[in-house]
């Protein structure tokens, strides 16, 4: 099956990492991404430190194979959940909304292996000389806070800056995208969509269901406005922020109030009308809800199979 460099660096079976999705991605994600082979990371969020302990604990009870945990470097708890990354020995952290420069030191000290997310060339440069295990290049297909570079634009433009491995994020739901990645020359994936329709996410059946019956063009950006865009399923939210953006005078004291808990309403909740239903633009190609181990099969079988026939062409 296939093997990069990235599984030796991180201990794992499949160059597949499950994305670190706030209110979403648990320690049951988590640890059935990692016993399938892939990398399972629980998404920390805004969450206090001992939520996230909670998390870290429950995940090591349901697996022994290597996870990791999504720092959000704005959170106005990181220094917290850090303490607790250092504590558990957290095998992996993956990073976003933010420099981890401060933290690297100690993180090496535990053997935290440190993996930024990165929108842009310049980042990846400024990301890579702080010696970091790898880079996440996101692309502005993604779900959830984004960029404006294309996954296809992105991936080959970071893997020819850097010299360290590159997982590709961003559009990639099946093994086409798997395929293409490497091709562009990434070592890795990062799937968020995908696995938020595992049998193992407890996020609310209702958001799962949206992103079943999602279609092309559902997935779309808001909040731009404000200089953090957002990529949400259309929705009465989404429609409000519209209409607020689209006014004469943006009013973004409202346009912050009606984002603040809009995650957390549709994730945990079930609100999939007045709340955020981050996803990304492979939402349209998501059909049914599987294990996280009838995914990754997946994704491996068909990305095999594509490059075994493109090799054949050759």
């Amino acid at each position: 099956m296939l093997k990069t460099e990235l599984c030796t660096s991180l201990g794992i079976e499949y160059p597949i990492l499950q994305g670190g999705m706030a209110w979403i991605a648990t320690g049951e994600l988590a640890a059935a991404v990692s016993n399938a082979g892939g990398l399972g990371i629980i998404g920390a969020g805004n969450a206090p430190a001992e939520v996230v302990r909670a998390e870290i604990e429950k995940t090591k009870e349901l697996t022994d194979q290597p996870y990791g945990v999504n720092v959000m470097l704005l959170s106005p708890h990181v220094d917290q959940v850090m303490e607790v990354v250092y504590e558990e020995k957290v095998p992996v952290i993956t990073t976003g909304a933010g420099n981890p420069g401060k933290y690297i030191e100690k993180l090496k000290e535990v053997g935290t292996k440190v993996i930024p997310v990165v929108a842009s060339v310049a980042l990846a440069k400024r990301m890579a000389r702080m010696e970091v295990e790898a880079l996440i290049a996101e692309g502005t297909e993604a779900g959830g806070h984004i960029g404006e570079l294309t996954t296809m634009a992105l991936v080959p433009q970071i893997v020819d800056a850097v010299d360290v491995p590159v997982i590709a994020a961003g559009g990639i739901g099946d093994g086409r995208g798997f395929a293409a990645a490497l091709t562009l020359g990434a070592q890795g994936i990062q799937v968020g969509t995908r696995f938020v329709c595992a049998e193992e996410c407890t996020v609310h059946p209702n958001y799962k269901q949206a992103i079943i019956k999602a279609r092309d063009r559902d997935a779309v950006v808001t909040a731009r406005s404000t200089g953090h865009p957002v990529r949400n399923l259309k929705n009465r939210l989404t429609r409000k922020l519209s209409k607020l953006e689209n006014s004469q005078e943006v009013d973004k004291e409202r346009l912050e109030e009606l984002c603040v808990g809009s995650l957390r309403k549709a994730a945990r909740e079930g609100d999939v009308k007045e709340g955020s239903v981050m996803a990304g633009q492979v939402a349209g190609m998501v059909e049914r809800e599987e294990t996280a181990a009838e995914i990754i099969d997946s994704l491996l079988a068909e990305a095999n199979e594509i490059l075994k026939e493109k090799a054949k062409l050759l």
